[in-house]
């Protein structure tokens, strides 16, 4: 009868063809640190991320790389409001370190003229919109003030019917921008992976 073997021995037996590659987690590493620095660079646009790279080993700057792209790839997007487009503007600088293909660069900076753009329609947007909801919102305000036997102010954003239109119109403005994001986005990638396949 065979000896029975403890769970301890059955897993060093599996775990013994496993060697680690002691490069490959560095790498790794290397990648994970530089998804610390590009998230640490947008918490804080002053940071140089260059500067903050040359800290590191030559040896980890591809890895480092991978990981900052990675990070900043995903922040090219439609502001919310004008306060996003710093954070934007700095992401397509972080970009441009990590890319270094002049054509990328002219290309994000008429991305960030378009942003502009984009905001200025939506803020125009939002006030025809206003305008052109306002005798509708006045009709249900009186309504409402004539039930409740005093004055009632609804804000057009928590009438329901309001917000649909609202989100409706804007979701269009949106979708047309939309696609620059997409374009700009998608270019960031193809020179990415060009250049790093090449190396």
């Amino acid at each position: 009868m065979g000896r029975i073997k403890s769970a301890l021995e059955i897993a060093l037996e599996r775990t013994e063809a496993v060697k680690t590659d002691k490069a490959s987690i560095g790498l790794f590493e290397a990648k994970q640190q530089g998804k610390r620095l590009a998230n640490a660079f947008l918490a804080d646009l002053s940071k140089n991320l260059e500067d903050e790279l040359k800290k590191y080993p030559q040896d980890q700057w591809e890895s480092l790389k991978q990981g900052i792209f990675e990070v900043l790839a995903p922040q090219i997007t439609l502001p919310a409001a004008a306060e996003d487009l710093p954070r934007i503007e700095a992401v397509g600088k972080g970009l441009q370190l990590l890319i270094k293909d002049g054509r990328f660069a002219a290309m994000y900076k008429q991305f960030i003229q378009v942003l502009s753009q984009y905001l200025g329609e939506a803020s125009q947007f939002e006030q025809a919109i206003r305008q052109q909801y306002a005798p509708k919102l006045r009709q249900k305000e009186e309504e409402l003030s004539r039930r409740m036997g005093r004055e009632v102010r609804i804000d057009p954003f928590q009438d329901p019917e309001f917000a649909a239109f609202y989100n409706q119109n804007l979701n269009a403005l949106r979708a047309n921008y939309q696609a620059a994001v997409d374009q700009v986005r998608d270019e960031a990638q193809r020179i990415w992976d060009a250049a790093t396949t090449s190396l």
